[in-house]
């Protein structure tokens, strides 16, 4: 499943270099899927969806940072474990419950955003 950035954040930054998918984006900001990944033009998701990789995307939090559940891979195959709830200072960095993606999902979404 994707990691989630609750309400607890303290907006510290302390997550953000950590993610190799670039899937951290500080509130109010807008988001793309070619931010910091192979992906550029018109693609498609894993899931079937055509996107624009280089259109941008609303801020899913104006208060506190968040992760871009569509670039989250919970650091596979890159990490042994979800590098922002390594080095969150609060733990606010938690599974979520609404994106349960397999380990094998995961890898193909890494696969899929790094052009491997």
């Amino acid at each position: 499943m994707a990691i989630i950035i609750t309400d607890e954040c303290i907006n510290c930054d302390a997550c953000i270099v950590e993610c190799p998918n670039n899937a951290i984006y500080e509130p109010d900001q807008e988001w793309a899927f070619s931010d910091e990944t192979e992906l550029s033009g018109m693609v498609t998701t894993l899931d079937g969806r055509q996107v624009d990789a280089d259109a941008s995307n609303e801020p899913i939090s104006d208060e506190f940072y968040f992760i871009a559940s569509d670039k989250c891979t919970e650091c596979k195959g890159f990490h042994d474990e979800p590098q922002c709830a390594a080095v969150c200072p609060v733990d606010c960095c938690i599974p979520d419950e609404n994106h349960v993606e397999t380990e094998e999902y995961l890898l193909q979404k890494k696969a899929w955003l790094h052009a491997e």
